[in-house]
């Protein structure tokens, strides 16, 4: 493949001019924190309302309509609305939107079965008693992996969500007949926290709908092997049992705290020396394939975050790693031949093994109005029945208000996005170059 350096260089200079620019601009924009608290004279009683918006400017080589080109595009990764609350000293509620038409660069891997632009992301009902169990309810995060728990807005780099996804992610219709979307689902958690006397454990475990198939249901989405559809007759756990989820995670120095059972994958140096490994799994019976070609899916995640500020003020370090198993060994054959015949009837997963690795740098020095983190992440994917795909990924962000305002420059190589989730035997891809500049601002 020819390499055009002139336009690969032009393009580095031109998103490095843009975010110097609205970097330059920032100094505009106000302090940006946790949303805005209303409360009453009952310090039990207040809600709190927040957005947030991440959007996101790609020059991918060899992605244009002629396959030849840059292609050039803007996005709206993500457009939410949160709002939060307490009616009672243990019981509280969590309610958030998002934009699942206006899908970015990023998020254009989750094909969307929505039609509307605003639709229902979380909706949750909150029974926290003590540290150590609480309960969750409602349409919420499914446990397991920190990228998921983080969300896109607390993740350490822009583009967070680079191993394969789980079924939760897939944007089927909720209950019977789908498998959610945005790594959410209908169902509950327990979660809680103790201190055996050195470190810290964090724990969540959950009940979910998980995949369900439908005997009389239309199938809205035919876009083929590796993109889980709206199932019509034929899918995989027509008996529907449920999707069992857990999480440990241990602090060996400075506790994480989270609201509830999420996380973050950096803290900007805030909490001090962090030590966290953590082991996850999700499971569910005849939750892969097709009727014909059924698997029970498991996915096993560990993962680890290292973050470390340095003496006399001198920046922060932040190691991050993940490491995922997919076991979805169902008949790829018969369940692709029972997808052509019945389209929307296999749900097919991931079934193989990824990693990712990154280590970034948050510089001390303030430059403007906020500091710099450069950073590098390499990817692997590596299905059991498809091609490997890997991407290397360099960049820094400018962190003006930690996770509330932060503009990102990076560029990736690899064929991960040529790929993509296909995992058909016979997906190919080609290794290419992208320039991105992103920007996150919420409230």
């Amino acid at each position: 493949m020819k390499v055009d350096y002139k336009k690969r260089w032009k393009k580095f200079l031109v998103a490095g001019v843009t975010m110097a620019l609205v970097a330059g601009m920032g100094s505009t924009l106000p302090s940006a924190y946790a949303g805005g608290k209303i409360g009453t004279d009952n310090e039990n009683q207040w809600i709190s309302v927040g957005m947030g918006i991440r959007t996101e400017f790609s020059a991918a080589e060899h992605t244009s309509a002629n396959g030849g080109s840059w292609n050039n595009s803007f996005g709206i990764a993500n457009a939410r609305i949160y709002i939060n609350g307490k009616i009672h000293k243990y019981v509280g509620f969590e309610f958030n939107t998002e934009c699942f038409s206006c899908d970015g660069p990023q998020s254009g891997q989750q094909i969307s079965q929505d039609t509307s632009n605003i639709g229902l992301l979380d909706a949750i009902g909150k029974f926290e008693f003590n540290d150590y169990v609480n309960l969750w309810v409602g349409r919420l995060l499914v446990t397991g992996a920190r990228d998921e728990l983080n969300g896109p807005f607390y993740a350490a780099m822009f583009e967070s969500f680079k191993t394969p996804f789980n079924s939760a992610d897939f944007k089927g219709t909720f209950g019977n007949g789908g498998s959610g979307r945005y790594g959410r689902d209908n169902g509950v958690t327990f979660w809680g926290q103790v201190d055996p006397g050195f470190g810290h454990l964090q724990y969540s475990m959950g009940v979910y709908t998980g995949l369900q198939s439908c005997g009389g249901c239309l199938n809205t989405n035919t876009t083929g092997f590796g993109v889980p559809p709206v199932f019509g007759p034929g899918g995989p756990n027509q008996q529907n049992s449920v999707l069992w989820a857990g999480r440990l995670t241990y602090n060996f120095l400075n506790p994480e705290k989270n609201p509830g059972y999420y996380t973050s994958n950096t803290y900007y140096g805030t909490a001090g020396d962090i030590l966290a490994i953590a082991v996850g799994v999700n499971n569910q019976k005849n939750g892969a394939g097709s009727l014909a070609a059924a698997s029970d899916l498991t996915v096993f995640v560990s993962d680890l975050l290292f973050e470390k500020p340095l003496a006399n003020d001198g920046g922060v370090l932040t190691i991050t790693g993940e490491f995922k198993q997919y076991f979805a060994n169902y008949n790829q054959t018969v369940a692709v031949a029972a997808d052509t015949a019945n389209p929307g009837s296999c749900f097919c997963m991931f079934d193989g093994m990824s990693y990712q690795g990154a280590a970034l740098f948050l510089i001390p020095n303030e430059i403007g109005i906020g500091r710099f983190q450069p950073y590098a992440r390499f990817t692997s994917v590596q299905p059991n029945n498809s091609a490997k795909r890997d991407e290397t990924e360099g960049g820094v962000n400018y962190i003006i208000s930690g996770h509330n305002a932060r503009i990102s420059f990076f560029s990736q190589y690899g064929n991960l996005a040529s790929l993509g989730t296909n995992y058909s035997p016979t997906a190919t891809g080609d290794n290419n170059y992208a320039v991105k500049v992103a920007l996150q601002v919420q409230y």
